[in-house]
């Protein structure tokens, strides 16, 4: 069983920073993906950022110039760093990593940590 482990969120005000980690029990690279999604109260879960397990990046235009994804193989750890944060960054984030086989895709997901941007 995979185990996806998140952690650096918090309250932060407008304008600041937070990184967000995300410890993967199992190698990163052995996923097709890796990456973060958000969801905010009464909304849907959103992509924010993921990365390929050749390296390759996708962002949320909501991300875009803002976010930055990385990852350290070595560690099995996904990264998020978050930039001039603002309050519709509100969320819970989870990490996400998708696991892909001749017998389809798999999901697994963290349990979340809060983001909380103040005005």
């Amino acid at each position: 069983q995979v185990q996806l482990v998140e952690s650096g969120g918090g309250l932060v005000q407008a304008g600041g920073s937070l990184r967000l980690s995300c410890a993967v029990s199992r190698s990163i690279i052995s996923f097709k993906t890796t990456g973060w999604y958000r969801q905010a109260p009464g909304k849907q879960r959103d992509l924010v950022a993921t990365v390929t397990r050749t390296g390759a990046t996708n962002y949320a235009d909501s991300a875009k110039g803002r976010f930055t994804i990385s990852r350290d193989n070595a560690k099995n750890t996904v990264y998020l760093q978050m930039n001039t944060l603002k309050p519709e960054d509100t969320a819970v984030y989870y990490c996400n990593a998708l696991a892909d086989s001749v017998f389809g895709n798999t999901n697994y997901w963290g349990q979340g940590t809060q983001v909380t941007v103040s005005s």
